[in-house]
């Protein structure tokens, strides 16, 4: 994964940086910077540990289903559909461990098969957080265990034809799920060229 070590000469320096705020899912920090023309700024950065997004798919002969969650979002003040997604607040986890529990916590949904896709930075223009991207296969129903902001959260199987009207429509209207999908169908169609070739 590309990383600031990787840019020659950054744009941007760090003069000094201190935390203003933490609980225990989000650290906000204030840095004072300079740009390359010597003007000085300040930037605000809100640092969350890693989390996943998971697709989880369904192939049957009468179609492919994919498997959403329904939840408030009291930023936004609404309900959307969106993918399974979320962190467990530690820097140190194991993506694959991740992208299962959080897909059997939110959905019951166990996995046979998991893919990583690829990795995506979150709304990076304010936040940093990375977010693995899964395709899951093979599911079988658990139970779930869903932590306590999460109750109101439901649980649909939805067409795969319906979810994209849905993208468009505005039921789907997170841009990590939007994203995740597009990075799927991309990994999906070169897929199949390898397979034709």
């Amino acid at each position: 994964m590309p990383s600031i070590k990787d840019v020659q000469s950054p744009p941007i320096k760090t003069i000094s940086s201190r935390e203003v705020y933490r609980n225990p899912w989000t650290r906000v920090r204030e840095d004072v910077i300079e740009r390359e023309n010597g003007t000085r700024g300040i930037y605000g950065v809100m640092d969350k540990d890693p989390a996943c997004i998971v697709i989880p798919l369904e192939q049957t002969p009468e179609g492919d289903f994919l498997w959403l969650v329904r939840q408030y979002r009291y930023t936004v003040g609404d309900t959307f559909f969106e993918l399974p997604q979320g962190g467990w607040e530690t820097a140190e986890v194991d993506p694959e461990e991740l992208a299962r529990g959080e897909l059997r916590e939110e959905t019951g949904l166990l996995v046979d098969r998991m893919t990583h896709l690829t990795d995506l930075w979150i709304a990076y223009g304010a936040m940093r957080q990375i977010h693995h991207v899964y395709l899951a296969e093979g599911l079988t129903h658990g139970e779930t265990e869903r932590d306590p902001e999460e109750q109101d959260m439901t649980v649909h199987r939805v067409p795969v034809s319906e979810f994209e009207a849905m993208l468009l429509d505005g039921r789907v209207m997170d841009n990590c799920t939007a994203s995740a999908w597009g990075v799927y169908r991309v990994w999906r169609d070169r897929r199949d060229v390898v397979r034709e070739a």
